[in-house]
């Protein structure tokens, strides 16, 4: 199905050595923006004395989520070797960091497009590839005497229950296959006084 995509497991790193400089990749699962900015700020402040820090990340389904960096270097030589890797892979939430140390030696264009590549292609293959699914987070409005068939509804289609309260009115939040939403929306749309909303993850 086309909710199913391929990512990092956990974090991993590679090097690469062309010249006297050093291109240290790193590479990480992400789900969003906010995340690239907090990896980006920390390996910043970790390696200070770099140069450069180019990255390319992807996040989401479809090719439009993805932003590429060269960070000082010539145009298109870093982040768009690195981003090719990462759709070389068919990668998404995935996001590659190479901080280079100028050995000085110039590259020239096509060396530093061939090291920001290799570089990128080491922290993947040192990774573990998985596949998993999108995933849409609902919330489940309803009375307590339809406790039952929600739940059944939600366990038949793997839900992964997030939150529950059970007050006067019943609420329950779950994390489902991005594939199944309109299944499971119009099964549980259809007890009565149960309403079902899309959260914006």
């Amino acid at each position: 199905m086309e909710d199913i995509f391929r990512t990092l497991k956990e974090p991993s790193t590679g090097l690469f050595k062309d010249r006297g400089s050093r291109f240290l990749s790193f590479a990480y699962p992400v789900e969003n923006i906010e995340q690239v900015r907090d990896i980006l700020g920390s390996l910043r402040k970790e390696y200070h004395d770099a140069r450069h820090h180019c990255y390319a990340y992807r996040i989401g389904p479809g090719d439009t989520h993805y932003r590429v960096n060269d960070d000082g270097e010539p145009s298109n030589s870093a982040g768009k070797p690195i981003l090719g890797q990462i759709q070389s892979y068919q990668l998404t939430n995935v996001l590659i960091v190479v901080i280079r140390y100028f050995g000085g030696t110039l590259l020239g264009v096509g060396g530093l497009i061939q090291a920001y590549k290799t570089a990128a292609k080491e922290a993947i293959e040192n990774g573990n590839i998985i596949e998993k699914y999108f995933q849409t987070s609902l919330a489940v409005h309803f009375q307590y005497p339809a406790m039952n068939e929600v739940l059944k509804i939600l366990k038949e289609h793997k839900a992964e229950i997030t939150g529950r309260d059970f007050g006067e009115k019943c609420l329950i939040t779950a994390s489902i296959r991005k594939g199944v939403e309109k299944q499971v929306t119009d099964l549980l749309g259809n007890i009565e006084n149960t309403q079902v909303q899309i959260v914006e993850l």
